[in-house]
């Protein structure tokens, strides 16, 4: 009998064992469940915001996905043909273009602009940043110049690319270099071997022939190391050398050998480029305090984007290692947290700042006309060199004239009286000081041309409360009756 017993309570004292343990376990799959629960909550709020934005992603990139070959057959087309063209040609050859790829059944994003399908919104306030105006031209031509397979030979006769380019690649140790110096091989040399980009300045209609090995990028590899033939020797070259060309030239004419070796692309500055770049000034100099918060703006709205992006890269980047088990690595739920912290604080940032831009955009454009007034009379003034070649003035030039008048005329509380003020004391000192510089008989040729382009535009023909000159009418004044048809009344 005592052996059953002692039998029965071995038997439940192993029973018991085993309860402890099944116990045991179960409280650590308890404690493992509260943790991968506790853990799923934040992946869940970490996601949530993520979800909206990936969705909205995802959808347009589903719509975009029909027009991919198309989209990228227009892109390619645009980097070959456009660089040389003005920002209307450029807008016309894009429309033929869209017409016969639906011709030819090509399908293509009827809406398609080549800011959005080759570049992205943040590098492109990095560029605004290092001095590229923010106009379609200008920001077209920045595309050109990076993405384009050949280098760029920039056409820029105020000197806005060339400034772009010394800002952008400063931190790079720019070399910069002319025909006209004897060392700018030694220079360019250098560049070639060390991987720092080179700005050529002011070439004109012929380069020199030693160039062509670089312009043709006529690299080779031998024993393992790629190699450039300059002048009489072999130099080693490296992957990240860029090389950058910059002509003064308005106009100039180049020979089918050149446009072969080089991209050649319009920096000409257009009116609203100009009209952009002006009222920065005008602003800088009326509201100082404004002028800095929007700098400052900008460049956190900039900062703080690329933020979000990187921190968007980086979440991808831990969900694709993961693998099955998401709950299970510790790392993706603290770094997720940390990402929302740093993205909530983003946005509190962007939303304060673009509260400000805001104010300050208002501004801008309540200032604008100034600027609009400034920039059709350097048009003006840049026509003059047509009715003769002496008649030079340069962009520079002109904009230090414009913001020497903004600090001395003459000053007002009331802002609508102060832009008054400012574009009429402008108009007459401008006037006045490129006179000296005219022949008799091209001031009052000048004068006319002022007026016309002034009443040619519909915001200042109404601030003079004088009729707008449109455009047939002043095809009419220049060509006939024929160019000029309804204008004239049938009486």
């Amino acid at each position: 009998e005592l052996k059953i017993v002692q039998d029965k309570v071995a038997n439940l004292q192993h029973q018991l064992s085993n309860a402890k343990g099944k116990a045991e376990k179960l409280e650590e799959e308890a404690e493992t469940c509260k943790i991968k629960l506790s853990r799923a909550e934040k992946l869940l709020a970490g996601l949530g915001n993520e979800s909206i934005r990936w969705d909205a992603a995802s959808k347009i990139l589903e719509k975009n996905l029909g027009f991919v070959v198309g989209n990228i057959t227009l892109a390619a087309g645009f980097i070959a043909y456009c660089g040389p063209f003005t920002s209307e040609f450029r807008v016309d050859l894009v429309k033929t273009w869209l017409q016969t790829a639906q011709k030819v059944n090509l399908a293509a994003d009827p809406n398609w602009k080549c800011v959005e399908i080759l570049c992205d919104p943040a590098e492109i306030r990095e560029w605004n940043i290092k001095s590229l105006p923010s106009d379609d031209l200008s920001v077209e031509n920045g595309i050109l110049v990076t993405r384009g397979r050949r280098w760029p030979l920039m056409v820029d006769p105020q000197g806005q690319g060339n400034r772009w380019i010394k800002h952008m690649k400063k931190e790079l140790k720019l070399g910069v270099i002319k025909l006209s110096m004897t060392n700018f091989l030694r220079t360019l040399e250098t560049g070639i071997r060390e991987g720092s980009p080179i700005l050529l300045e002011n070439v004109e209609e012929v380069l020199d022939p030693a160039l062509e090995p670089v312009l043709l990028k006529q690299v080779v590899k031998r024993g393992g190391q790629l190699t450039l033939r300059l002048g009489s020797e072999d130099v080693s070259y490296n992957p990240d050398f860029r090389f950058y060309v910059t002509t003064k030239m308005a106009n100039p004419h180049y020979l089918p050998e050149v446009c072969i070796k080089l991209t050649i692309i319009n920096f000409t500055v257009t009116l609203l480029g100009l009209e952009d770049q002006l009222v920065v000034d005008v602003v800088q100099n009326e509201r100082p305090a404004l002028a800095e918060l929007r700098a400052s703006c900008v460049v956190q709205i900039a900062a703080d984007k690329a933020e979000m992006d990187r921190l968007e890269q980086l979440i991808l980047k831990l969900l694709s290692e993961a693998g099955d088990d998401l709950l299970a690595d510790d790392k993706l739920i603290v770094t997720l947290d940390q990402s929302k912290q740093t993205e909530m604080s983003c946005k509190e940032r962007m939303s304060s700042a673009e509260v400000s831009m805001k104010e300050i955009d208002a501004m801008t454009e309540m200032l604008r006309p100034v600027a609009t007034r400034a920039s059709i009379i350097y048009f003006v003034i840049a026509d003059l060199a047509n009715i003769d070649p002496m008649y030079q003035y340069s962009l520079q030039f002109f904009s230090e004239l414009f913001v020497g008048r903004l600090q001395k005329s003459q000053q007002s509380e009331n802002m609508q009286e102060r832009i008054r003020i400012i574009m009429d004391d402008f108009t007459e000192f401008i006037y006045i000081n490129i006179c000296r510089g005219l022949f008799e008989d091209h001031k009052l040729l000048y004068s006319f041309l002022i007026c016309v382009q002034i009443l040619r535009h519909p915001v200042h023909a109404a601030y003079l409360s004088k009729p707008h000159i449109s455009i047939s009418e002043w095809n009419f004044f220049f060509r006939g009756i024929e160019a000029g048809k309804g204008v004239l009344t049938d009486h």
